[in-house]
């Protein structure tokens, strides 16, 4: 496929040094490729760079269709808690609504994420915080529609 595309840089990495790269040079990277298994390992490892699985969207974007869902899986030790982080639904909706192109909104659920975040008075416990899911929920819904 990089051979279609001559003016984007590509580099092979294994795995095991990709995963190390991820920890010591993260702003070399913009998109990994990979397979399912090493893709959603590095996924992981990069949503600890950026604040926890909780920030952390994601899209399994194929030829005709994309997928997109948080990073995290089910969380069963914070069930019925109300305490998890929603960022990482919101930031997969903003992304697989810029997928279908709806790139305005979708730039303003990913300001308003951010905003909320670092405001840092709306935070769920996996940022410090000791908000409520629906409540950092709804702060950024807020903040979307400030916008």
């Amino acid at each position: 496929m990089a051979k279609r595309y001559p003016d984007i840089n590509t580099e092979d990495f294994y795995v095991d040094a990709t995963a190390m790269y991820l920890i010591t040079n993260p702003e070399n990277f913009d998109v990994i490729v990979s397979t399912n298994l090493f893709g959603d390992i590095l996924s992981d490892e990069s949503a600890g760079l950026v604040g926890g699985l909780g920030l952390a969207p994601s899209g399994n974007i194929g030829d005709k269709y994309g997928l997109f869902e948080p990073v995290h899986g089910s969380a069963p030790d914070i069930a019925d808690k109300g305490i998890a982080n929603p960022c990482s639904m919101i930031l997969s909706t903003a992304m697989m609504l810029d997928y279908i192109g709806e790139n305005e909104i979708a730039s303003k659920i990913n300001d308003a994420v951010k905003s909320v975040v670092a405001k840092g008075k709306t935070l769920t416990p996996d940022l410090g915080g000791n908000a409520k899911t629906m409540e950092m929920a709804e702060a950024i819904t807020d903040e979307v529609i400030s916008c």
